[in-house]
């Protein structure tokens, strides 16, 4: 197996050769524009709640897409094996169009929720099927390239997609974030209609396995009472997040690959990887603006600072580990661990009064990095590790344990502040929590060091 430190750089032309050059386009124009939507929303909506008359009702925007984006998530997980990635690469972007159409011209929050809705639909089923275009199109050795390339789509969006937000909601009004990403859209799913006609025909394998519709609702609702009681920490929110835990934990069994809950290595290790380091990162990530402020006295603008760091280094770092094919990417995964805990650790030091607040910047570079060289690896071995009849579901699955290992870990943050700090005193929560995502980004450590002997 070549080592990670393998200097032999990537043959030239990966992505933009006459058999890439299209599909490359078509995927970082829609993987773009899911980001710039994704990214600037957040911006906008205290304007369009307010406008909407919809303030008792804020959280619910960002619940309602996440409960549709998981269903289906394991939908086009479904439909990939069975059919192919093309019935839910195009239906995917058209129906996040139609959710920007709906959302843009809401005269209400039903209305509003019900595009947010179909905006979440559409991006959970071109998530999967993205996948699965680029396993039929690009070769195992190829993939660093094009999941380099969609992680840069997602920097641009994340640097200026929220200053860009807020000038349209303040210059034109909120209602063409949604409305002005239409055509681009639209353009996307042209593209996409001719590449999707050079795909081979598919054939389902004979006894693979299938994701259920119901097990994906009860995740959804699942996900969402974690995430929901994280955002509104009390007993009855306790309570409803405890049900959720035991609905996703039901809904789990039948999801995910057999010994993902126990990291067996092969494939469940590479998935349950993913909920490890996604769920350590996102628990920093959302607790950080709170710390950078509380702790360090730090404006809103610049507390945020840090994040923007986090999407260039996970950038720079995806894209170098995208020119050097031959790396390993089980070392490259390990790699990824150790830069993530390294940032955590950091991350806790700056937690505490008595510590500068700039190292934040430094933990943002360093983890961010650790992202970019891991998020890739994982990708890559994904489907490496796949049997080709069962890419959909397992790639369904790697998204969904990101959602939950992200639920999770943000909303052991969120009970830690409730419990044994304040938003305005979290210094002893984010102590104990980075001690919690510090042990799981090192046993992602400890997993990624075995792997089976033959693929």
């Amino acid at each position: 197996m070549a080592s990670t430190l393998d200097s032999t750089p990537r043959r030239r032309g990966v992505l933009w050769t006459a058999e890439h050059r299209l599909t490359t386009i078509a995927l970082l124009l829609v993987v773009t524009l899911v980001a710039f939507e994704s990214m600037g929303v957040a911006t906008a909506m205290p304007t369009l709640v307010a406008d909407l008359g919809g303030m008792s009702l804020y959280s619910w925007p960002f619940t309602t897409f996440l409960i549709s984006s998981v269903v289906a998530t394991v939908l086009s997980g479904r439909i990939g094996d069975r059919r192919g990635p093309a019935p839910a690469l195009l239906a995917g972007p058209a129906l996040f169009a139609a959710g920007l159409v709906v959302a843009g011209t809401a005269s209400g929050m039903p209305a509003f929720l019900l595009g947010r809705a179909l905006q979440g639909f559409g991006a959970g089923l071109l998530l999967v099927s993205v996948s699965l275009l680029i396993a039929l199109t690009f070769t195992d050795e190829e993939r660093p390239v094009i999941y380099a390339a969609n992680a840069a789509a997602w920097v641009l969006p994340a640097v200026i997609g929220p200053f860009l937000a807020g000038v349209v909601t303040v210059s034109v009004g909120w209602r063409w974030i949604f409305l002005g990403l239409v055509p681009l859209v639209a353009v996307g799913v042209a593209m996409l209609l001719v590449v999707v006609r050079r795909l081979p025909a598919h054939t389902p394998a004979a006894g693979a396995r299938r994701a259920g519709v119901v097990q994906a609702v009860i995740a959804a609702l699942g996900v969402a009472a974690l995430t929901w009681a994280a955002q509104h920490q009390s007993l009855p929110a306790l309570a409803y997040g405890t049900a959720g835990l035991v609905a996703l934990g039901y809904a789990l069994r039948t999801l995910l690959p057999a010994g993902t809950l126990s990291s067996r290595p092969g494939l469940p290790t590479v998935v349950a990887s993913r909920a490890l380091i996604a769920g350590a990162y996102a628990g920093m990530e959302a607790y950080l603006p709170l710390t950078m402020s509380a702790v360090h006295g730090y404006s809103p603008a610049l507390a945020g600072l840090p994040l923007t760091i986090t999407a260039l280094g996970w950038s720079a770092a995806s894209a170098a580990q995208g020119r050097f094919l031959n790396w390993s990417r089980e070392a490259s995964l390990r790699t990824g661990f150790w830069l993530v805990a390294a940032g955590l650790v950091c991350f806790g030091l700056v937690s505490q009064p008595w510590f500068p607040g700039w190292p934040a910047f430094v933990a943002c570079a360093v983890g961010g990095a650790g992202m970019g060289i891991a998020m890739p690896a994982i990708s890559v071995l994904l489907l490496r590790y796949s049997p080709e009849g069962e890419r959909g579901f397992n790639t369904s699955a790697m998204q969904l344990a990101d959602w939950v290992g992200s639920a999770l870990l943000i909303g052991l943050g969120g009970v830690l502040l409730s419990v044994i700090g304040s938003v305005t005193a979290p210094s002893s929560a984010m102590a104990l929590l980075t001690v919690a995502l510090v042990a799981l980004a090192l046993l992602g450590v400890r997993l990624t060091g075995r792997w089976p002997s033959k693929v």
